[in-house]
């Protein structure tokens, strides 16, 4: 078939590279437009865009699809439109330019976690399993009928950002396989069943950690805003990012009780207090600085007592 493929972020590539590689032909790839990176602000092609001028593959890039980006599709004369992240919402006449339409990526078990942030909010809710899930894409947000949905095993140990590089992955296949049932006629959508939930886009706010919870939910929290917006605390006027945490192995038998946020160090490992029991964190970034070992900094720090995150 002929395709056209809409993506930006690095999860998209792997489903652009498996489609480039198949027997179907990529018309074109619809992606945003460069944007400044770096404390240099250089401007920068998105990762998808930056792998299609690597496969030779047309770009067009756009912010939103206006009236001019959507003649250009319908010029393309494509069978399908496949779309993983692409950053802007498609309107009609958009959705109907591919001769079948579009279909969508999406990382959750639809009707679950519908929405721009669905891999962190599960991981932030310490959900074990989602989906990587295929499914028609029509107006209502990530509402339409589902052609695949594959069971995705999340690591308890695992950031969100790392969850959604493996999901990129497996989930490519999921979307061949759908695309090749399309072009031999043998695919199948059925409806979303079960009351949907919204996974709205996190903030800069959700990446503050409260301590004042359970230890498996701090550790969720700060796992699912890693890397991005990115997990932080205070202690006292100094912000520090919360690079990763773990509770593998469980808290140590020697672990005193610590008030909720308050640091200790146990067997050579940096503890802070939760609602129950200690949380391990294993690397940080005070403000101004480069990431590094979060005992090594705690050492740093002189006596802990009376030293809290906040």
């Amino acid at each position: 078939m002929r395709l056209v493929v809409a993506g930006s972020p690095a999860a998209a590539v792997p489903t652009l590279r498996r489609l480039a590689a198949s027997d179907h032909e990529i018309a074109a790839v619809l992606t945003r437009p460069p944007t400044p990176q770096g404390r240099k602000r250089v401007l920068t092609p998105t990762p998808v865009a930056q792998v299609a001028e690597e496969l030779g593959l047309p770009v067009v890039e756009a912010t939103r699809v206006d009236d001019a980006v959507t003649r250009q599709l319908v010029d393309l004369r494509a069978d399908l439109g496949v779309i993983v992240a692409y950053g802007a919402l498609l309107r009609r006449p958009a959705l109907d330019a591919p001769r079948l339409g579009w279909v969508n990526l999406h990382f959750s078990a639809l009707p679950a976690y519908r929405g721009a942030a669905p891999v962190q909010r599960a991981v932030m809710a310490g959900d074990t399993r989602t989906a990587a899930t295929v499914f028609q894409l029509v107006e209502a947000l990530d509402a339409g009928p589902v052609y695949a949905s594959d069971p995705f095993d999340i690591d308890p140990e695992a950031t969100a950002g790392e969850v959604l590089a493996a999901m990129a992955e497996t989930g490519s296949g999921t979307v061949l396989r759908v695309v090749d049932a399309l072009a031999d006629g043998t695919a199948v959508a059925t409806d979303q069943v079960g009351e949907p939930t919204t996974a709205p886009k996190t903030t800069i706010a959700d990446g503050h950690v409260g301590f004042d919870r359970p230890a498996v939910a701090v550790h969720a929290h700060l796992r699912g805003v890693t890397p991005e917006p990115g997990a932080y605390a205070h202690l006292g006027d100094l912000r520090v990012k919360l690079l990763r945490s773990s509770r593998s192995g469980g808290t140590p038998s020697s672990a005193p009780p610590l008030a909720p946020g308050a640091l200790g160090l146990v067997d050579g490992r940096l503890v802070v207090g939760t609602a129950d029991e200690p949380l391990a964190l294993l690397e940080v970034q005070p403000a101004g600085k480069k990431p590094m070992d979060a005992a090594a900094w705690a050492r740093g720090l002189g006596p802990l007592d009376g030293k809290v995150l906040s």
